[in-house]
């Protein structure tokens, strides 16, 4: 199982971006997948997900109206578009997917089994 996180960059704030985590190896439509993020010296931190069954979305109160998380399943993709962005969005942003993680954990990323390598957004002020 692979996840291939991309999109990530330096922008300015108020600026979009959108990042992509493609996943291979997997029947990925029975995966949920999840965003997080972690920067030096930071604790990880839930971002958004995305549930296979019915699509269900959750995100961390710091990126609600801000950020959408989708999912293409053709593509095996799933896609966190961030606008808006602010200089306290700079960090590493890392994809995870895990086909059997229940309602409670799905914010909890030590309960997800696979992780993508992080892709770095820089927000500058």
């Amino acid at each position: 199982v692979q996840l291939q996180a991309s999109g990530g960059g330096l922008v300015q704030a108020g600026d979009y971006l959108r990042l992509s985590c493609v996943a291979s190896g997997l029947t990925f439509r029975s995966y949920t997948v999840g965003w997080f993020r972690q920067g030096p010296g930071k604790e990880r931190e839930f971002v958004a997900v995305i549930r296979s069954s019915g699509g269900a979305r959750y995100y961390a109160d710091s990126v609600k109206g801000r950020f959408t998380i989708s999912r293409d399943n053709a593509k095996s993709t799933v896609y966190l578009q961030m606008n808006s962005l602010k200089p306290e969005d700079t960090d590493v942003y890392y994809c995870a997917a895990d086909s059997r993680i229940i309602l409670s954990a799905l914010t909890m990323g030590s309960q997800y089994d696979y992780w993508g390598q992080g892709t770095l957004v820089t927000v500058s002020s």
